[in-house]
Parts: structure tokens; sequence; C-alpha cells
């Protein structure tokens, strides 16, 4: 399995790396669609959509795209609609990661209704795009926000595996632990330190911890979101499209949370 897992990172990181430093703009944002509609797919599926309901929300997820593409992406700079739907749409992920999920996990809502289910779903994966699209203008500074929720997860996973006591949501995902967490937020101070001590990002060592806390807890929450979703469809992977991996959305469950706030802090 661990040679599975490290022969997909082998082909697919590099791939995706060559794509966020080397395609212009407009077919970088096109690309996206593609893992974003798997994506979608899988969340259709966690959601049990038929297939009619499938088809009818990866066409909004799509449709929505489009939408912020040509009123938020292609050409908004200098205009201040673009501008305001950008925000609004970074602000409604904000909230929906500080206060319905929390309140969905707290809960642990069983939510069968596909219409609430579709909408979690555009209010999710929608930003993400959005903030993908945006921050790839700095390629490298999107590669270190990717940093940290990298580097938040690993953290999190050695330090729960050799010092982990206090289960974090034990209902929800056994394997997290309150030492897992501390270990996280350990390791992105450091990871801040250094980008801040190398020059790499142009803001002050409070701002950068800052930020990158809230991303480490955003990226839990999505984490436990979509564990929690995959608890309530009775899988233990959202897909099988990487190997070794699982699906799309067991890759980029910490993404989809935290860099819409990134993209709200750094752009």
């Amino acid at each position: 399995m661990l040679k599975l897992r490290l022969l997909t990172v082998a082909v697919v990181l590099p791939l995706f790396l060559a794509a966020m430093f080397l395609l212009p703009g407009a077919w970088w944002q096109l690309a996206l669609v593609a893992p974003l509609l798997v994506a979608g797919h899988e969340w259709a599926k966690l959601a049990r959509f038929s297939r009619a309901g499938a088809a009818s929300f990866l066409f909004l997820l799509a449709l929505g795209v489009a939408l912020v593409w040509l009123t938020a992406v292609r050409g908004a700079a200098g205009r201040g609609y673009g501008a305001f739907i950008t925000h609004a749409i970074y602000f409604f992920s904000v909230a929906f990661w500080l206060v319905i999920a929390p309140c969905w996990l707290w809960l642990k809502l069983a939510v069968r209704n596909r219409f609430v289910l579709g909408a979690a779903g555009v209010a999710v994966l929608l930003p993400l795009w959005l903030a993908l699209a945006q921050l790839q203008a700095n390629p490298l500074l999107l590669l270190f926000l990717f940093g940290v929720v990298w580097i938040a997860d690993t953290a999190a996973y050695f330090f729960g595996k050799t010092l982990g006591r206090r289960k974090l949501a034990p209902a929800i995902s056994p394997g997290k632990t309150w030492e897992g967490v501390g270990g996280a937020f350990a390791a992105v101070t450091v990871y801040a330190l250094v980008l801040y001590l190398g020059q790499f990002i142009g803001h002050d060592l409070q701002f950068l911890i800052a930020a990158f806390f809230g991303m480490t807890v955003f990226s839990i929450l999505g984490d436990l979101f979509e564990s929690w979703l995959k608890r309530g469809a009775g899988v233990k992977d959202s897909g099988t499209i990487l190997p070794g991996h699982g699906g799309m959305l067991d890759r980029i469950d910490g993404v989809m949370s935290a860099l819409p706030l990134a993209a709200l802090i750094f752009i």
C-alpha cells in the first residue's frame, strides 16, 4: 500500500505542480474543472444522489464555475462587481466553515435532504475552484499555502501516532487526537518562521502565524466534515481515482476548507 501511495504521488504531484507553474491563467482555470467535477461526483455519491440527481448537481456546479469565471475572474480586474462577487463567495465560505460545518459536526446531523447536501457541496467546492483560480497568479505563494495544509496534516498524523492519547472527535474520525492538533500547530509555526526568515512571503511573523493557524483550524474542520459525510454514507474512502489514497475528496478535504480563507487573507 505504501509503495502504491508513493507511486501515485510521484506521478500526480509533478503534473499538478507543472500545471500550476507553467499553464497560463485561463488554461489553469479550465484544467481545474476536471478534478472539480470528479470531486463533485464523489460528493454526489456520498450524498446518495440518484443518477439524475448527480447529473443535476454536476451541471449546477459547472454552471456555477462558468458564472463565477465570467463575473469574477475573466477580465474582472478593476471592475467593482468582480471584487464584490469574489469577496462575497469567500466570506460565505468562511461563514460555512466557521458556523455551519461546526454545528453540523457538533450536533452529528445525519442530513438526508438532497437539496441541503447539494447546496453544501456547491458551497464547499465552488469557493475552492475560485481560490485556486485566483491564487495561481502567484504560483509560489499558492505552493506555500498548500504547504500549510500538507505540513499540518502530516504533523498531525505523526504526532497523533506517537503521542496521541485524547481523541479529538471519536464519533467522527477515531484516529484524530488533540496531541495531533497540537503537533500541527507547532509544525506550521516553524513553517511560518522559516518563510519569514527566508523572506519568501512579505508579511510579518505574527501575521503569518495567525493566518497559518486559521488555515490549520479550517483544514481540520474540512477533514472532519468529509469524514462525517463518509461515515454517513458507510464508506471508508470517497472514491478510488487515486490509487492508495482513495478519492479526490480524500486528498482535498483540508484544502477545500483552508484555501478560500487563504485567498481572502492573501489576495
